[in-house]
C-alpha cells in the first residue's frame, strides 16, 4: 500500500534545493548585485550616508589591510618561491596590464563616444592591477595568490612612471593633453602599508602562531569576500550621484566596460593557450591582467579631469562589473579545479 506523506510533493523540495544550491554557490556574485542595488534605490540616502561615513574614517584602507593580513595566512611558502620565479607568468600578466589594456581602450574610443566617457575609459586602461580583489580571485580559482601579489606589486610600481606617459599618448587622440604629476612616494608608501605590511604580518602569523586547517581556509577567503563587498559598498556610495545623475548614459556605460573587460579576459586567455600555461599558474595572469585599482583611477580622475563627470561613471561602473564577471568567473573556475580527478 503506497503512502505519501503530507507536505509539498518531492519534485517541489528538489527545485527548492537546486535552487539554494545555486544561490549558496553564487553568493558573492549575487551580494555584488544586492549591494550595489540597494544603494543606489535608498531614496533616504541612508545606506549611501553610511558608505560615506566609512570612507571618510579610513573604511577601505582598514577592509584592504585586513584583507592582506587573511591572504597572508592563505599562502603558502612554496607559493611565494614559485610566483617570483615564474618569469613567463609575470611578462604575459604585464602584456595584458600595460600593453594590450590601453590598445584595447584606443580601439573602442573609435566608436562615437562622449569625450568625459573617452577619458574614463582610457583612465581605466592606464591603471595597474587591483590590490585586493584579483589576489583573493586568483586563490579563489585555485590559482597561486603569491604570484598575484607579485604582479600586483610590480604593475603598481612601474604604473607610477607609465601612467604619465601612456595617458597623455592616449589623450592626444582627443585633444585632452595634460601633464600629469604622479606622486610616486604616495603610491608605493600606499603599498607597502596597506599590502606588504599586513602581507607580511598575515604570513608571519601563520609560520609562527596560527595553523591554518582546510576550514580555516574556507573561513578567511569568506571573509576576503565580505571585505571586498565592504569596498564596493563605499565606493557606490561615493559615486551615487554620479551614477543617479548621470542615469540616461549609465546603460552604455555599462555594455562599453563590460566589452572592455571581456577583451582583456580574452587575450589573457588567448595568451595562456599560446604559451600553453598549465592550471595553477594562468590564474593570475587572467584576473591580475584584466582588473583594474579603483583608487587611482578616481585620484587621477578627480585631480585632472573632475569637469568630466561620466569618467568617474566609467572607472566605478567598470570596477563594478570586472567584480561582477570576474565573482562567478573565478568561483566557476574554483568549482572545476575542486571536481577535477587527481592527476
Amino acid at each position: 500500500m503506497d503512502f505519501n506523506p503530507p507536505g509539498p510533493p518531492r519534485p517541489l523540495i528538489w527545485k527548492t534545493r537546486c535552487m539554494m544550491e545555486k544561490i549558496k554557490k553564487q553568493w558573492f556574485l549575487i551580494g555584488l548585485v544586492f549591494v550595489s542595488l540597494a544603494v543606489v534605490f535608498d531614496r533616504s540616502n541612508f545606506l549611501a550616508n553610511v558608505g560615506m561615513a566609512l570612507k571618510d574614517n579610513h573604511g577601505p584602507e582598514v577592509m584592504i589591510f585586513l584583507i592582506f593580513i587573511f591572504s597572508g595566512l592563505l599562502i603558502e611558502s612554496d607559493q611565494v618561491n614559485a610566483g617570483i620565479r615564474d618569469v613567463k607568468s609575470t611578462v604575459l600578466a604585464l602584456a595584458v596590464i600595460i600593453v594590450f589594456a590601453p590598445i584595447a581602450a584606443l580601439l573602442l574610443s573609435l566608436l562615437p563616444l562622449e569625450t568625459g566617457v573617452a577619458i574614463g575609459l582610457f583612465i581605466v586602461a592606464v591603471m595597474p592591477s587591483t590590490l585586493s580583489s584579483g589576489i583573493v580571485m586568483t586563490g579563489t580559482a585555485g590559482g597561486n595568490m603569491a604570484h598575484a601579489l607579485f604582479v600586483t606589486i610590480l604593475s603598481n610600481f612601474i604604473a607610477i612612471f607609465s601612467i604619465p606617459v601612456v595617458l597623455s599618448m592616449l589623450l592626444s587622440f582627443l585633444d585632452q593633453e595634460k601633464k600629469l604629476a604622479i606622486d610616486q612616494g604616495a603610491i608605493i608608501f600606499k603599498l607597502v602599508l596597506l599590502v606588504l605590511f599586513p602581507l607580511m604580518i598575515g604570513m608571519v602569523a601563520k609560520a609562527k602562531v596560527i595553523r591554518v586547517s582546510h576550514l580555516g581556509r574556507f573561513k578567511f577567503q569568506m571573509m576576503n569576500q565580505f571585505l571586498i563587498l565592504g569596498i564596493v559598498f563605499i565606493s557606490i556610495a561615493g559615486a551615487k550621484e554620479v551614477l543617479v545623475g548621470k542615469g540616461a548614459a549609465f546603460l552604455y556605460i555599462l555594455v562599453l566596460v563590460a566589452g572592455f573587460h571581456l577583451m582583456l579576459l580574452g587575450f589573457s586567455f588567448f595568451l595562456v593557450k599560446l604559451f600553453r600555461v598549465e592550471k595553477g599558474r594562468y590564474e593570475s595572469i587572467v584576473f591580475m591582467g584584466s582588473q583594474k585599482t579603483l583608487a587611482l583611477s578616481v585620484m587621477i580622475q578627480v585631480t585632472y579631469f573632475n569637469e568630466f563627470g561620466t569618467a568617474l561613471l566609467v572607472c566605478v561602473v567598470h570596477h563594478i562589473i570586472h567584480l561582477m564577471i570576474d565573482g562567478y568567473l573565478s568561483a566557476k573556475m574554483g568549482r572545476n579545479a575542486t571536481s577535477m580527478p587527481p592527476a
